[in-house]
């Protein structure tokens, strides 16, 4: 994909038919093995419905089905090793052609591509493989099979896009996931429309510096209430500002060279500002500090030195529950270099940061572009799939929390350890709306979370690409170029979270955010700005809850400590939380009050109690939001044990020499 490969002799036996070198004269084929001789097409393939490059030939193909059909299209051939290949689907004619489905190295082995898609009996679609990597020849294989009913189904709608699309997103404010295709020289975006339906707006800028080739972020960074971009190119990085009013972007660029590849948006030193993290391919790590006033320092160096790079996907999670944000990096590079062993940075919580990768039993040499990060098993610690993407150093690798943030290698028996698609894009969401994380990644396959840590394939019509409700249903959407694949949802319940800060980062990227239901137990999220490889999905936070029909309460612990308590929210539908405006919200950092102090605050175990007078043996009462008394009993030792205590909100009194103290604590 990115380096120039070496030629493959190909195996006999498949139809040496050359496609066509335009559209119109475009080959018919069925089901079967091909070969393309070489790519020679003088008519290039438009519109690109992934990242465009500077492809100038390309070769056509036609099918058509007699029948409803699932049609795969696949260049993963052993006798493809070592080659890179593009394919893109369309439906429509020659004139007005529309992206059914694409893929470049994201569902293949290597950089070798698949895709599928529903075909629609009698209906013509056009298949086009253009020279965007190199012009070598190849084979490729189409096969079909009768549409089955899975137990998730997506329904195909065409947009309006230009150039790549890169994310799904909300860009102005209203908490609606919005559709971002972005050019050289255009920012476009499909607004989600209140009702339903997008509103397609274009704006223009001058040719941008960097354009995005390896990755976008999003995150209000100046606290304008619109997004901005962050723009991941080959040689740079761009900043892409929103104007105040929305309708316009200015470009700040950084000089530096920096190969870019996986970026996101963080608070990296806790200030309330969002910072830019991006992953160098070839050198050490970058970092932007944002000073507030739209002025970004560089830096280089404390988040992943490794001298010649190989840093692909970086996540920025909480993987250790201590309220700060932690940072993982799959790593991308052969041979026996550091630069192919995965790293978790763990923060210091002083600005600096540690790397930890062997110590928890992370540091390993699959070759991977992403990893998805999630509580697999909805046990209160984060859990993390490491997806390769080549099967040369090992397959993938799903890594449960052993609960003292030690990872213990649970792949065998998960179903992780017979599926043998690879791919550079891996996400974690809940498709389904179960109350457990699935996993999405490569082979058009999405990996069903059973809830006992064993995963199903499910096929599924897209392929990788940003995720995000698109039609307001609360059930997750993916885009992929002009396709969007709307989830067709079923009668599970859900519930969306919209994070406002106030003294953290306005995004409340970097929040925790948990949900506790009667029969689930707990589920949690982080919000983040960029993950898996290339693409933005949504910032808003998105909970299936199954058949749940009510919820018990949502905290939500703020990077700035803050924690904000939500007692029976309504199911089905949005909660937007502004930081410390919840009917029950304390801070985290209350280690000493003139009268009483307890911390730590939320607390696990042990809550401990500091006054500047002795209450020893102080009567102590705890009730619940709903004011029943769960606790009476003497103060011994200056703590209490609340490890018994179900996770929420309590209020707790203590009566000293006749006088009685309230405060407020949360049970995480």
């Amino acid at each position: 994909m990115k380096k120039s490969l070496l030629l493959f002799a190909f195996i006999a036996g498949t139809l040496y038919i050359s496609a066509q070198s335009t559209c119109g004269d475009a080959l018919e084929i069925t089901d079967g093995i091909y070969t393309v001789e070489e790519i020679a097409g003088t008519e290039i393939a438009t519109p690109y419905c992934i990242p465009d490059g500077n492809p100038t030939l390309a070769e056509w193909y036609s099918y058509t089905s007699e029948e409803d059909l699932s049609v795969t299209i696949s260049t993963d051939l052993p006798q493809n090793a070592l080659l890179d290949t593009r394919v893109f689907v369309y439906s429509g004619s020659c004139d007005n052609r529309e992206c059914v489905a694409a893929d470049d190295d994201i569902s293949g082995t290597n950089y070798l591509s698949i895709v599928s898609f529903n075909a629609q009996a009698g209906e013509t679609y056009l298949i086009a493989f253009d020279n965007r990597w190199e012009s070598n020849g190849f084979d490729f294989e189409v096969s079909s099979q009768t549409i089955i009913t899975l137990p998730i189904q997506f329904v195909f709608q065409n947009i309006e896009t230009a150039g790549s699309t890169m994310g799904v997103v909300d860009m102005n404010g209203d908490f609606l996931d919005d559709v971002v295709s972005v050019t050289g020289n255009s920012i476009n975006i499909n607004y989600q429309q209140i009702g339903g339906g997008f509103q397609f707006i274009t704006f223009g800028n001058p040719p941008v510096a960097h354009s995005p080739s390896w990755s976008m972020a999003a995150g209000d960074i100046d606290r304008n209430g619109y997004n901005d971009l962050l723009y991941g190119g080959g040689s740079g990085v761009s900043f892409m500002l929103a104007n105040d009013n929305g309708f316009g972007y200015t470009e700040v660029t950084s000089n530096e060279y920096v190969f870019s590849q996986r970026s996101n948006f963080i608070d990296i030193n806790n200030d309330g500002h969002l910072d830019a993290f991006v992953c160098h391919d070839v050198a050490p790590n970058v970092y932007y500090i944002n000073d507030g006033n739209n002025n970004f320092i560089f830096n280089q160096g404390g988040l992943g030195d490794t001298p010649d790079g190989g840093n692909y996907g970086s996540i920025w999670v909480d993987y250790d529950s201590d309220g700060d944000q932690d940072l993982f990096i799959a790593k991308c590079r052969g041979g026996n270099s550091d630069a192919n062993i995965n790293q978790l940075h763990i923060n210091n919580g002083d600005g600096t940061y540690t790397e930890i990768g062997e110590e928890v039993n992370l540091a390993d040499n699959v070759q991977t572009w992403s990893s998805a990060w999630g509580d697999f098993d909805n046990d209160g610690d984060m859990d993390v799939f490491v997806g390769a993407s080549s099967l040369f150093n090992g397959g993938h690798k799903l890594m449960i929390n052993d609960g003292t943030n030690n990872f213990i290698n649970q792949t065998s028996g998960s179903g992780f350890d017979s599926f043998n698609a690879t791919s550079i894009e891996n996400v974690a969401h809940d498709f389904n709306n179960d109350g457990f994380i699935d996993l999405h990644g490569a082979g058009n396959v999405i990996m069903m979370n059973n809830g006992n840590l064993t995963f199903t394939q499910v096929p599924v019509d897209p392929s990788n690409g940003p995720v995000g409700d698109l039609n307001n249903d609360g059930f997750l959407d993916i885009a992929n170029g002009q396709t969007l694949y709307m989830n067709a949802g079923n009668d599970n319940n859900y519930i969306k979270i919209n994070t406002i800060g106030v003294q953290s980062n306005i995004n409340g990227i970097g929040a925790r955010i948990m949900v506790y239901t009667p029969n689930l137990g707990q589920q949690m999220r982080d919000v983040r700005s960029g993950d898996s490889f290339w693409f933005m999905s949504s910032i808003n936070a998105h909970f299936g809850i199954g058949t749940e029909t009510q919820i018990d309460s949502v905290v939500i612990i703020w990077p700035s400590g803050i924690v904000d308590v939500y007692e029976n929210p309504g199911i089905n539908t949005t909660l937007v939380s502004n930081e410390g405006a919840s009917e029950i919200s304390v801070g985290v950092s209350d280690t000493f009050l003139p009268e009483l102090a307890i911390f730590p605050n939320p607390v696990r175990n042990q809550l401990i109690f500091e006054a500047p007078v002795d209450i020893s043996g102080s009567l102590i009462r705890i009730f619940d939001v709903a004011g029943k008394k769960v606790m009476e009993g003497r103060l011994n030792q200056n703590q209490i044990d609340v490890s018994g205590f179900t996770p929420g909100a309590y209020v707790l009194k203590l009566d000293l020499n006749g006088k009685s103290l309230q405060r407020k604590f949360v049970k995480l």
